[in-house]
């Protein structure tokens, strides 16, 4: 064993007593689950079931959210297996009580403690362990391999920053990288890091581009839609700070009177960024307050959570926020999924800034699925032929639907890499 993770284990193991005085600090900040804080000791909220379990774990919203065609493909292809998935945010907790299907658990995962890690894998006693995320947790990571779970890590983006840190801890980052029998990072030049590091790549994935169409609720479209009537309906989604503003502006320059629905990645800033709508001098509607689109003009914004793949059904061009940011002389954001609307063949233009999803926006601009602009007074010269005519947009929502198919191919390589290391059908 390193020196490096010698003392990380032995200092982990003296300030855990002190663990759950900070947990209880964060619960009040509302950072963790005051009702569910004991599973982060590794104290179970639910009973193991009988059988053999396999344990998916990522960190956040985006991670857990990739997991879910896994979890799909393991209960289609091996129902015979207990599904765990575990997350660190109170935020993906409550989108999997959502979105995770009947007889899959969700537990919050323990901290890297040495107790609570022997307490969460005494209960859960998984065959295997799917990590979708770049976090090296030491403690997990030894423990689980010193008790022979299997263990892979897929979809792993590891920055040059990541990977920069490892470098003061080599042998650390060589021992931990070596407990997992399957790596497959989502892109070459995390694969090229990983390597760095020592560890052994078996190929690439990238979960994100997997998955089926985002869920929505049928009776709140057929309402929602209602209430729109005949007007055209443009969705900006997955917006920041300073985005809402400009791109409502840019787009109330259309000739066409338009809906338009603005989607804040967080939707807890609704209230601010109505406010800061409104001083500009729009009207304004807020999904949190109960308030509906409407054919009237207002902006519509839809601040509550799990409900993109509503408003990307009522969309007929969707305009992908994170990507503006640079045109605003902001931090670049990176950009967000183009494949969510692509998937229901949607039109979309993003801006200059696809950073964290250059493969993807680079396959769908080919396909011809994908307008990218530079700024937002850009987009109503793409945005008016699409709007004035739908057949020009319905086929290049096709491309873009056709695309994201093609790239959703990787789940098949991820399930045949993982056949080996499950459980075989029927052993006790």
């Amino acid at each position: 064993m390193s020196p490096a993770l010698t003392l990380y284990r032995l200092a982990t193991r003296l300030i855990e007593p002190l663990a759950p005085r900070l947990l209880d600090r964060r619960a009040a900040q509302g950072k963790e689950d005051p009702a569910r804080v004991d599973e982060r000791l590794g104290v179970p909220g639910v009973a193991r079931p009988d059988g053999d379990l396999v344990w998916l774990h990522g960190v956040s919203v985006g991670e857990t959210l990739s997991l879910l065609p896994l979890v799909e493909r393991f209960r289609r292809s091996r129902p015979d297996l207990t599904v765990l998935v575990t997350s660190g945010t109170v935020t993906s907790a409550d989108l999997m009580a959502r979105r995770l299907p009947p007889g899959v658990i969700h537990q919050y995962a323990p901290i890297d403690g040495p107790c609570a890690v022997a307490a969460f894998l005494d209960h859960w006693r998984p065959s295997l362990g799917v990590f979708v995320e770049s976090e090296l947790w030491p403690n997990l990571l030894v423990e689980a391999d010193r008790r022979g779970v299997r263990l892979a890590l897929v979809s792993a983006r590891v920055t040059e920053k990541s990977a920069d840190g490892w470098k003061r801890a080599p042998g650390m980052a060589r021992r931990l990288l070596s407990t997992f029998d399957l790596i497959l990072p989502q892109d070459p030049a995390s694969a090229d890091r990983l390597s760095a590091m020592g560890g052994r790549i078996d190929g690439e994935v990238n979960l994100k581009l997997s998955g089926e169409p985002l869920p929505h609720d049928a009776a709140a479209f057929s309402r929602l839609s209602a209430a729109i009537g005949d007007l055209p309906v443009v969705v900006v989604a997955s917006t920041h700070e300073a985005e809402e503003l400009a791109l409502a502006r840019a787009l109330s320059n259309l000739a066409q009177p338009i809906c338009l629905i603005l989607v804040p990645r967080h939707p807890e800033r609704g209230p601010a960024i109505g406010a800061d709508l409104a001083a500009a001098g729009f009207a304004v509607s807020l999904r949190s307050l109960g308030q509906a689109p409407d054919a009237d003009g207002a902006v519509h914004i839809a601040d509550t959570l799990g409900e993109l793949g509503l408003f990307l059904r009522l969309a007929d061009v969707v305009v992908m926020g994170g990507s503006f940011a640079p045109a605003l002389g902001l931090e670049p954001v990176g950009g967000h999924n183009p494949l969510e609307p692509a998937r229901l063949g949607k039109p979309t233009i993003s801006g200059p800034d696809a950073s964290n999803w250059r493969a993807v926006a680079a396959l769908l601009v080919e396909a011809g699925g994908l307008t990218v602009v530079q700024t937002p007074s850009d987009l109503p010269a793409v945005i008016a032929p699409l709007l004035t005519d739908p057949a020009a947009a319905v086929a290049m929502g096709e491309r873009a639907r056709r695309a994201a198919v093609d790239a959703g191919s990787g789940l098949d390589r991820l399930w045949t890499a993982l056949t080996p290391l499950m459980p075989d059908r029927g052993k006790p």
